[in-house]
């Protein structure tokens, strides 16, 4: 089955992510698909994360196409115009990549490149309008286009927004112009997760919850300083303190397990975001009996 077919038959599903490289040398970018290739149902390809300039998405999602791992394409509005934007959505579906996560982007001063210009045509709602009006043969000005795209359209929220009504709202307005699948921001806080999760019961639609490896005590009080909607708990701060840097890993892989086991009756589906501890993934669906 496909990503697509999964999440329509109800199957909890799991995905996780790879960061394309800062080069061409794609070796090490692929591997870590591989390796995982069996494990997860679909593999998301970060688009310039963190405003960071690498090799593009679109590229190796092709890539793994080709090694028969079904990827998800990940388009921000940050570096193309409306123009651009609608043009990747078409070559995309032309490589034959069906899966995509619409997102606005990070800004650009949060990058390598700080001095680029900004582009933000268009929002994440305005780009998920934008791959359904493609898909019904016409491009944003109404034109009509000789053959048109097929996709699966996913979008992001936030959990642990606050206030969470604009969120919510703004959840509402991707499903309204059809996303049809959500992965959340890192959950860390359960109870926050359940919470966000009544706040929505009136919404039908699929939930696949982010969960990103904690790495230090120092990267978890970043996170809660600087991430807007991510609260990291103290006492998963002083899990992750209480160990020596060598173990850091293997206590990671611990909570992270941890935590897709109380996530898993709560949702649809996981998404893994390893953040360059891609060789980990197998270890956490492992320990969390996935």
């Amino acid at each position: 089955m496909s990503f697509r077919e999964k999440i329509q038959s109800g199957k909890f599903v799991v995905t996780s992510e790879i960061g394309p490289p800062k080069g061409t040398d794609i070796k090490e970018a692929l591997e870590d698909a591989e390796l995982i290739k069996d494990k997860v149902d679909a593999i998301n390809v970060t688009d310039l994360q963190s405003s960071v300039m690498r090799l593009g998405s679109l590229a190796v999602c092709r890539l793994l196409k080709e090694k028969g791992i079904e990827p998800i394409l990940q388009i921000t509005c940050r570096d193309r115009n409306r123009l651009a934007l609608q043009s990747d959505l078409l070559s995309a579906s032309v490589l034959g990549i069906e899966n995509v996560l619409l997102l606005t982007g990070d800004h650009t001063t949060l990058g390598d490149h700080p001095d680029a210009k900004p582009v933000f045509d268009l929002d994440s709602v305005q780009l998920i309008q934008v791959a359904k009006t493609l898909q019904e043969g016409k491009d944003m000005k109404g034109n009509e286009l000789k053959g048109s795209p097929e996709f699966f359209m996913g979008a992001v929220v936030n959990p642990g927004a606050d206030p969470l009504g604009p969120e919510i709202i703004k959840m509402e307005k991707k499903i309204k112009v059809g996303a049809q699948f959500f992965q959340t921001q890192a959950v860390y806080d359960i109870d926050l997760f359940k919470k966000f999760l009544d706040s929505i019961k009136h919404i039908k639609t699929t939930i696949l919850a982010g969960i990103v490896l904690l790495k230090s005590a120092g990267m978890a009080k970043y996170m809660n300083e600087n991430v807007a909607g991510v609260h990291v708990p103290d006492n998963l701060i002083e899990e992750i303190k209480s160990v020596p840097k060598e173990d850091r890993k293997k206590k990671s892989v611990e909570i992270a397990a941890r935590l897709i086991k109380e996530l898993k009756p709560l949702c649809s589906g996981i998404h893994l975001m390893p953040l360059g501890w891609d060789k980990l993934v197998p270890q956490i669906l492992e320990a969390a009996s996935l």
